[in-house]
């Protein structure tokens, strides 16, 4: 197997072409894949090591052409190419990007919705996203063959957070699901949807006191030289499903589609463990150079308790209560 990794646009000329056209025991049979990032991010590298496993666990040495740095476009990009079945076969997709295929997605980023790591890593090891998995395959003829991610959320700030009295009437950006500014608010936080490009500047201009956001894009964004503080709310940990193209994937043959499938399993696994504990190095490497100072929040336990009616409720309005039920449950 081999990794090919380009840097010039040819997105026009890959739309029309389907990529798993070949029969499956074909010796020259190539799979494509994309990622917004370069050979050194956790998604390439997961989806590095989905290749590798395919081959492995199939016994046939498929080229993995994956193509890096948002060359093929951006998530959106890539699902639409995953549901017409051309120019990609295989992607990483945050659940924001799916949602309009399956109105519980959101479910998978709604902040609070693990308790801790090991909560997350014991629902993802499960079944218990089977549900949305059937009605992605239905609606929008995707197939989710694992599950990546392992970004831990915390709060941004201008100021020291560590308790329930200075989080009142925090100024915060989040992201524009409804979900997200209902949630925040009811741990009693002043949360406002702005644009992410611009949270820097209203940090900086004072129009928001901070933000929610992962390690990783602390560190890439330097919110820290506006936002210094860090408070370890671990409200949300990312949820990064592997998809793949249905109709690429009804071309293989059964045995590879096994293979995809165990494939994809292991790949999330191995993906979610290298994320999680990338981001940890992250957040130490910045503590360590002084450009933040790390804060524990006391009582998080009242924030869970806060958050479980509005998250009933939303789960009620998108008919998703007994899967809310059984993520909890884990």
């Amino acid at each position: 197997m081999s990794i090919f990794i380009k840097s010039r646009a040819v997105v026009a000329a890959l739309a029309v072409s389907v990529t798993a056209t070949l029969p499956a025991a074909a010796a020259d049979m190539t799979l494509r894949g994309a990622s917004l990032f370069d050979e050194n991010h956790a998604y390439t590298k997961t989806l590095m090591k989905f290749g590798e496993l395919v081959n492995e666990y199939s016994g046939q040495d498929i080229e993995f052409d994956l193509r890096l740095n948002s060359e093929l476009g951006i998530e959106p990009d890539y699902v639409n190419f995953l549901t017409q079945g051309v120019a990609i076969d295989y992607a990483i997709i945050a659940p924001s990007n799916l949602a309009r295929f399956a109105d519980a997605l959101p479910l998978m980023d709604m902040p609070f919705a693990f308790r801790d790591l090991d909560h997350w890593n014991a629902v993802l090891s499960s079944d218990v996203f089977a549900p949305l998995e059937e009605e992605l395959r239905e609606k929008a003829d995707l197939v989710i063959v694992g599950y990546a991610g392992g970004g831990t959320r915390n709060l941004i700030s201008n100021k020291k957070i560590s308790n329930m009295a200075e989080l009142e009437g925090h100024k915060m950006r989040v992201m524009g699901a409804p979900i997200q500014a209902k949630v925040f608010d009811a741990i009693s936080a002043a949360p406002s949807a702005i644009a992410y490009s611009e949270v820097y500047n209203a940090i900086q201009t004072g129009v928001v006191d901070g933000l929610e956001n992962e390690s990783a894009s602390l560190a890439q964004y330097k919110f820290y030289e506006v936002a210094p503080h860090v408070t370890l709310t671990k409200h949300s940990i990312t949820v990064r499903p592997i998809v793949f193209s249905g109709k690429s994937f009804d071309k293989l043959s059964p045995e590879l589609q096994e293979a995809v499938m165990k494939a994809g399993k292991e790949a999330g696994a191995f993906g979610r463990e290298f994320e999680a504990a990338q981001d940890a190095e992250k957040l130490a490497e910045m503590k360590e150079a002084g450009n933040i100072e790390v804060h524990e929040f006391e009582g998080r336990e009242k924030l869970l308790e806060l958050v479980v009616p509005v998250q009933d409720a939303y789960a009620a309005e998108l008919g998703a209560q007994d899967l809310l039920d059984a993520v909890r449950a884990k």
